[in-house]
């Protein structure tokens, strides 16, 4: 095999520097353009990939980073891992993605502890692992046809099937992977990496010989690529001395995120990833340099700490910006130009000394009055119905609404004109929502590009970005703002719509907020201050919102926080302090309300089940929660939920619209774990996404189920 590069990237995003991807999977999606046009624009984009990364001075380029859908998804696919039902599918693969009208899609959930989703593998008795090299080794000849010779990137055997919850079938896997190995020899290929990054997280001893048996067969095959094994998020810690002991050439190290290996690595090539992937700050040469020359091993490869899919593509595009914050800024092209620089830099120095940061105190949860004194304040005021129906927030953005927004940018449509039309759109959602039936309203946040990004705006210390768009799964991207300075909240947010929607309608209308974790958690934050600091300041602001909407007359305010799952540490250690001060901070930032005011929460796509603890310590009197796209395996543990619980009875990520049966089903599975006073009906997450037709045939599914089981019950 060659030696491996000097220098390379993980990954790179894969939507398209003006989301090409989005336009081409969504006009495929609707029928408008065929596979083969999909096909043509995902090629277009590889290219173009490639070809910059080799302008940048990029020497090892990855190949197989790119998705239509998901990297994991793609994983299944290539091991043969498709469920029986979804293999007669006009297109198996979007169906296990975004299911079809008779068919429920795959479990979805979050990459570890990022915002980018993945597409959870099925992994069942009947399963039969049977290799297809198609996509990994097209990919490999289209690059080589344009001149540029990859390295394959796939996720490896052991977090495959860790995030399958099969590593029982180990030695099945395996045998898959060596025919891919061997398949990528015989077309010429000098390395392959593969990702192992649940390795970075708490492993039980018989895991960790899972990996150790893993790569010392893989690694014992004759004819076979270097292999190149990748973790990132964190530190490989018991897991590094394994994967030492293996035939393995080459370790890939987060040293942004970890540590600087201890352990002996003479011998093996280590990928030292000191460029981050994770957020948009230039990297320090002096401190990479030090790192890089702090690596046991006499064979150092600069790379980032892991893919740049979670970063946007070029912050040039960016013209709107505040010169002196770009001047600290690098996205994705920036930051590989970072590593080939660095590349041709000799490693010396030592690790300068980082600034003293005094350790925070342990937080006080600031409380309210009891659950019971505000359950039973808040049922006398808003005297709701049993099994109270609901939405989590948004209803679908339209296309004038969006065309809208950016003629107001352009300066063709004037501001009035503007929340004319948003206050005509809320009308409408009102309207909708009175004609079904629902018994707690929303505004739909027509005003809204993004339940964070909106917020940015309003608020002092942040910065938004006019093409800074990052894929949170298929074709969904958001542009995370840059939060840079201290947070404050100069005016009212959204006082003023929760207001209008409100005098439309009799039924309580509730007001819509994003929580302090969610909205640093979606941002890329500032690194010179402590997170938790960071969230408490947002925290503040988001108290003065909810003391303003309780004035004006507003009776139910959601705060969500779908991102509190997702930034818990990967290792146990760390979990309790962070739970501890992530739950003070929701509580700081509702802590206002009185005991009439009811306040929900919302959380989506994280294994919530995970964390109901404190979940239920954020103490707020509703929780909507994500339940339908995962077969409702949050109800196994909601027995001792002690509040307003709301598992959600329709999956609002796939175009599917439930029948009222299937969503009967699920409720009567929630009524026999949960008493019916403590019930809600909802829908897992905000309807957004979704067209205007699929919401109201759905809906009305919701309403005639939750009907029903009422005259049933006699509620």
């Amino acid at each position: 095999m060659s030696p491996f590069p000097r220098s390379t990237v993980l990954g790179y995003p894969r939507i398209g520097p003006r989301r090409e991807l989005k336009r081409a999977l969504e006009a495929y999606w609707d029928g408008r353009t065929s596979r083969a046009e999909l096909d043509r624009a995902g090629a277009e984009i590889r290219e173009r990939t490639w070809r910059r990364l080799a302008e940048l001075g990029l020497e090892g380029l990855p190949s197989n980073t790119f998705s239509l859908y998901d990297q994991v998804l793609d994983t299944a696919v290539l091991l043969g891992a498709v469920p029986s039902r979804y293999r007669d599918a006009a297109d198996p693969y979007f169906a296990m993605a975004r299911g079809t009208e008779g068919l429920a899609p795959l479990r979805m959930t979050k990459w570890f502890d990022t915002n980018y989703h993945y597409i959870v593998p099925e992994i069942g008795p009947e399963t039969v692992f049977k290799l297809d090299p198609a996509k990994p080794l097209a990919e490999v000849r289209e690059a080589r046809a344009l001149g540029f010779e990859t390295r394959p990137v796939v996720v490896g055997p052991v977090t495959f099937l860790l995030l399958g919850s099969a590593l029982e079938r180990l030695d099945e896997v395996l045998g898959c992977y060596e025919e891919l190995l061997a398949a990528l020899a015989a077309e010429g290929v000098q390395w392959v990496q593969l990702d192992e990054p649940a390795l970075v997280g708490d492993r039980t001893p018989e895991e960790l010989a899972a990996l150790r048996s893993a790569y010392d067969r893989l690694g014992a095959l004759s004819a076979r690529p270097g292999l190149f094994v990748a973790s990132y998020f964190g530190d490989l810690g018991e897991a590094l001395p394994v994967l030492a002991g293996t035939p393995v050439e080459a370790i890939g190290v987060d040293l942004v995120r970890g540590g600087v290996p201890v352990v002996d690595l003479s011998g093996k090539t280590v990928v030292a990833g000191v460029v981050s992937g994770r957020d948009v700050w230039r990297t320090s040469p002096e401190r990479a340099l030090a790192a890089l020359a702090a690596v046991p091993s006499g064979d150092v490869v600069v790379s980032t700490s892991c893919s740049l899919l979670h970063v946007p593509y070029d912050v040039s595009a960016e013209t709107a910006l505040e010169p002196a914050l770009k001047a600290r800024l690098a996205f994705a092209e920036q930051k590989v130009a970072e590593v080939a620089a660095l590349a041709r830099t000799g490693f010396h120095g030592s690790a300068p000394a980082g600034p003293s940061v005094a350790l925070p105190g342990p937080v006080v949860p600031e409380s309210r009055s009891p659950y019971a004194v505000r359950a039973a304040a808040q049922a006398e005021h808003l005297r709701l119905p049993a099994l109270p129906i609901t939405t989590i927030g948004s209803f679908p953005q339209t296309g004038e609404l969006r065309a809208a927004r950016a003629a107001v940018t352009a300066g063709t449509l004037s501001q009035a004109a503007y929340e004319r039309q948003v206050e005509a759109e809320i009308e409408r959602v009102i309207r909708v929502q009175e004609r079904l039936g629902l018994d707690v309203l929303v505004h739909g946040e027509p005003e809204r590009n993004d339940m964070v990004q909106y917020f940015a705006e309003h608020l002092d210390g942040f910065a938004v970005t006019a093409a800074g768009w990052v894929q949170s799964y298929g074709s969904r991207c958001t542009r995370p703002p840059i939060l840079h300075g201290d947070v404050s909240r100069p005016e009212p947010i959204t006082v003023r719509w929760a207001t209008h929607a409100q005098s439309l309608t009799d039924k309580p209308v509730k007001g819509m907020l994003t929580g302090p974790v969610t909205i640093v958690a979606w941002s890329f934050v500032r690194d010179d201050l402590p997170l938790r600091d960071v969230v408490f300041q947002v925290a503040d602001a988001v108290r003065d919102e909810v003391r303003d909407l309780e004035a004006a007359g507003v009776s139910i305010i959601q705060v969500d926080e779908p991102a509190l799952r997702e930034l818990l540490p990967l290792r146990r250690a760390a979990q309790e302090d962070y739970l501890e001060w992530a739950v003070a901070a929701y509580r700081r930032a509702t802590s206002g309300a009185g005991d009439r005011t009811q306040i929900h929460t919302h959380l989506c796509y994280s294994d919530a089940d995970q964390i109901l603890a404190a979940i239920d310590g954020l103490d707020a009197d509703v929780t909507t929660i994500e339940s339908a796209r995962s077969g409702a395996r949050i109800l196994g543990a909601v027995e001792t939920f002690g509040r307003g619980l709301g598992p959600g009875v329709y999956d609002i990520h796939s175009p599917r619209v439930p029948g009222a049966a299937e969503v009967e089903e699920l409720l009567r599975r929630t009524l026999a774990v949960l008493p019916v006073e403590r019930v809600w009906v909802n829908p897992d997450c905000g309807l957004k996404t979704r067209t205007y037709e699929q919401v109201e045939a759905s809906l009305a599914n919701v309403v005639t189920a939750t009907r029903r089981l009422r005259a049933e019950l006699g509620a």
